[in-house]
């Protein structure tokens, strides 16, 4: 994929809904309902002591990954807010580029649960979390 995505092309829609995720370098590589990835480059500025990603940028990669996926989830007309979330880090992110991937646990008409699992620049699994996400109704 391109650094640069077309305007028409929706994993850039996508990402233009979450200015904060785009400010931060978090692409999208795969977007669908029963799977998400993105992506997050390794930079000194999101890093904490010793070249490590910090755990908040991984978090907003994970949370942004997530609520993407529960997104594409909606019945038309709804919208989506983050309730809860719980992530375990495994391992430090020192280079390279962190990756995300996001599946739906449930789909239900309240809530939509998905997990996410970070991988470093070496496929190892960094991270995993999981968050729940409330269905909220349309607004007229």
């Amino acid at each position: 994929m391109s650094d640069t995505l077309a305007q028409n092309d929706p994993r850039a829609q996508l990402l233009s809904l979450v200015p904060f995720a785009g400010h931060l370098g978090i692409t999208f590589e795969e977007a669908g309902p029963d799977r998400v990835e993105g992506t997050l480059p390794w930079s000194p500025e999101l890093c904490t002591v010793g070249g490590v990603l910090h755990g908040g940028a991984v978090m907003t990669l994970a949370d942004t990954v997530g609520a993407v996926c529960a997104f594409l989830n909606l019945p038309e007309g709804a919208a989506t807010s983050t309730i809860e979330s719980k992530t375990n880090f495994l391992r430090a992110v020192r280079s390279g580029t962190a990756r995300a991937v996001a599946r739906p646990l449930h789909i239900g008409g309240s809530f939509i649960v998905v997990q996410t699992e970070m991988y470093d620049d070496q496929g190892r699994l960094a991270g995993q979390t999981t968050q729940t996400q409330a269905v909220l109704g349309a607004r007229s």
